[in-house]
């Protein structure tokens, strides 16, 4: 077993404490949101903010390290004397042979990768016997009930809500020293994801939708012996200033088989141990954080805490469609000196509604942020394709390790710097090597069906899942021929043009529930958010001053950005020496 530190010094550093120096003049891999509300440190002055009380609530998400804080605190409340009785909610879960028997039907077996979505709620994992019986003892001076849904025991006094990463929970989880919600076996890393996914992390983040207006206290727990935390009020005002200016969420790196350079080399700050990076999880708002920074220290809680407090300030008209789910993601997939992704598809939107509980699928486009000269995109079939002849093909290279002559089914593109490669649902695709792609998609982001992984092995040596069945169900064989480059490959409208610069829409595919605009210029652009959310990348020159009423952020080149929805303009000015080219994703208003 390796411990947490051993995993996560191979991946990417633990947030640090404190904010370094100033923000310098290249991508930021830690970016912060600067509070007016005070972020403290450690357990000690937790404690003091505690002393008077009488009855405590400690909740907070799966993965948590329960025993470590609890020790911890006690540690604090012993130096002052403080008798404490200590209630683990667990103690009213249901058995483990109930909850399995419970979530049977959401995890598809021993499949390595798909469930379906649990539509029920956290009580349902309790015994609603067993926590009433949960009564704080009027002769201790303290009593703290604590553990993950602490909350639904209904205590009177302050509740106090631990959050923790989605890449800390991996790393967690890689160190198995942490298990899923009700469960004392310690799953393979691959089943304990997908229990997360289906499972723990919806009900979860319903519990999480309640709390978030009566937490007194939010704590960031990933530094479990140097904790950082907020008072709930200020936390909150916080989140609501939020969406009045530009931010960015926490970005997270990833290593692949077929991963790149590209970031390595030019993303400061990245460990170079790495064997590569294959993704930036830029944003992808079920794994990000934030990251709130008060005098000198750093706080980092879930995206989805916005999409809680205030869901139509933060997506506007699109609120009505997508509720608390953000519906667009950007990620890079980074293949410079690697290989090619796997051949693949993704579900039609009723295949990913009734097989895994989705509400909307996962359109994806390809963005060529950079690439070189020999880069290739493989999308769409060949005119001839033969459906039978090809899934004959894919079956021979799954079982005896037969090469797939790809180009003879699956149409190759050159890739030039720039271009928008359009991936509606139940397209054939694959980025090969040599690009740099900003992928600007729709949020679901692991419904990917491999039909063809070039007979590679991941990084662990174990076969990559190949789900042939689940793509034949999904193809479009009818995306072929010269239906791929007149209508799998964007091609821009100029728009609109000022002095300096100009606006192109690249135009998204009718399956696309999102589009996207590019705005090229040497000064600056003034931009209108008309009640959607914007999502930006500066995907050409060095910086830009973003300015919002009389506030003002600096984003570099290749940095993800949010302009909230209720920020009605926002001016884009160039802060660097080179014409600057602005990506801009939002809502179709057709969908809304």
């Amino acid at each position: 077993m390796e411990s947490i530190q051993a995993v996560r010094k191979t991946l990417q550093p633990l947030l640090p404490l404190t904010s370094s120096s100033p923000s310098l003049p290249f991508y930021n891999i830690v970016p912060t949101f600067s509070t007016q509300y005070a972020v403290q440190s450690g357990y000690d002055s937790l404690c003091q903010s505690l002393l008077s009380e009488k009855n405590i609530t400690i909740d907070g998400f799966g993965g948590v390290l329960w025993d470590s804080f609890r020790m911890n605190l006690q540690r604090c409340f012993d130096g002052y004397r403080k008798k404490v009785l200590w209630y683990n909610i667990d103690s009213s879960l249901k058995s483990p042979e109930e909850i399995n028997e419970l979530i049977a039907a959401n995890l598809n077996g021993n499949d390595p990768v798909f469930g379906k979505q649990y539509t029920g709620n956290l009580i349902d994992f309790f015994d609603q016997e067993k926590l009433p019986l949960l009564i704080p003892n009027d002769d201790i001076d303290l009593h703290i009930v604590y553990g993950t849904g602490a909350a639904l025991s209904n205590w009177q006094g302050p509740v106090i809500y631990l959050d923790v990463p989605k890449n800390e929970i991996q790393y967690r989880m890689r160190a198995k020293s942490i298990a899923n919600l009700g469960s004392e076996e310690v799953l393979e890393n691959t089943q304990m994801y997908k229990r997360f996914y289906f499972v723990d992390w919806p009900v979860l983040n319903k519990h999480k939708e309640v709390v978030l207006s009566k937490l007194n206290y939010i704590v960031d727990e990933q530094r479990i012996d140097e904790i950082t935390w907020m008072k709930g009020d200020d936390f909150r005002n916080t989140l609501d200033s939020m969406f009045e200016q530009p931010f960015r969420a926490k970005p997270w790196f990833e290593a692949g088989i077929w991963g790149g350079n590209w970031m390595k080399e030019r993303f400061k700050g990245l460990p170079q141990e790495e064997i590569n990076y294959a993704w930036s999880f830029e944003l992808i708002t079920p794994e990000n954080g934030i990251v709130l920074q008060g005098n000198k220290y750093l706080l980092e809680v879930s995206f989805d805490f916005l999409l809680f407090r205030n869901n139509y300030k933060m997506l506007g008209k699109a609120a009505g469609r997508f509720g608390n789910e953000f519906p667009i993601r950007f990620d890079f997939l980074d293949t410079y000196d690697g290989g090619n992704l796997s051949i693949q598809c993704h579900p039609r939107t009723t295949y990913i509604q009734e097989h895994f509980g989705e509400t909307f699928t996962q359109d994806e486009t390809y963005y060529i942020l950079d690439c070189e000269p020999d880069a290739d995109v493989y999308l769409g079939f060949q005119e001839d394709v033969n459906p039978n002849e090809f899934k004959q093909a894919l079956l021979e290279a799954q079982n005896n390790g037969v090469e797939l002559p790809v180009e003879k089914y699956v149409q190759k593109h050159k890739a030039h710097k720039h271009d928008l490669f359009l991936i509606p649902n139940g397209t054939v695709h694959a980025s090969g090597k040599n690009n740099m792609v900003l992928e600007i998609s729709s949020t679901p982001y692991i419904f990917t069906f491999k039909m063809y992984d070039w007979l590679r092995l991941d990084l662990n040596g174990n076969p990559r899942p190949i789900n042939i069945e689940h793509a034949f169900n999904n193809l479009h064989f009818e995306y072929k021929g010269d239906y791929v480059p007149e209508n799998l490959i964007s091609h821009p409208k100029l728009m609109k043009e000022w002095p300096g610069g100009r606006m192109l829409k690249l135009p998204t595919h009718q399956e696309h529930f999102y589009t996207v605009d590019r705005y090229e210029f040497d000064d600056e652009a003034i931009i209108y958010t008309d009640g959607q959310c914007h999502i930006c990348m500066l995907v050409e020159g060095q910086s830009v001053d973003v300015k919002v009423g009389t506030g003002n952020s600096v984003f570099q080149y290749a940095e993800t950005f949010l302009i909230p929805a209720a920020v009605e303009q926002y001016t884009v000015r160039n802060s660097g020496t080179q014409k600057a080219f602005l990506v801009v994703a939002y809502v179709k208003e057709i969908c809304c």
